[in-house]
């Protein structure tokens, strides 16, 4: 089983920036794709960004030029900032793995962190 914690979320105002951090541990595998979802109230989740193992970048375009993510091979750590936050950018942000090497994949996921961006 991996382990996902993720850390760095908040409540900020319209145009400012937050820093999320994930941390893998457990059975995570280097192979493995990290990522970030988030999910709004009412809303089904969905992908924000996310990174492979040798470095390949996603992101929606909702949040392209805004937010940038990033990797830590050697500490298992994903970050994502994000600057000029939006309000439409609240939600919950879930910390993802997902295992690519066996088929069909198999995503784990953090407990998610509350972000919230006032007007």
């Amino acid at each position: 089983q991996v382990h996902l914690v993720e850390s760095g979320g908040g409540l900020v105002q319209a145009g400012g920036s937050l820093r999320l951090s994930c941390t893998a541990s457990g059975s995570f595998d280097r192979s493995d794709a990290l990522g970030w979802y988030r999910q709004a109230p009412g809303s089904q989740r969905e992908l924000v960004a996310t990174m492979t193992a040798n470095g390949g970048t996603y992101y929606d375009d909702s949040v392209k030029a805004r937010f940038t993510i990033s990797r830590d091979n050697a500490k298992n750590t994903i970050t994502l900032q994000m600057n000029s936050l939006k309000p439409e950018d609240t939600a919950v942000y879930y910390c993802n793995a997902r295992r690519t090497s066996i088929w069909p994949p198999v995503d784990y996921w953090g407990q998610g962190t509350q972000v919230t961006v006032s007007t």
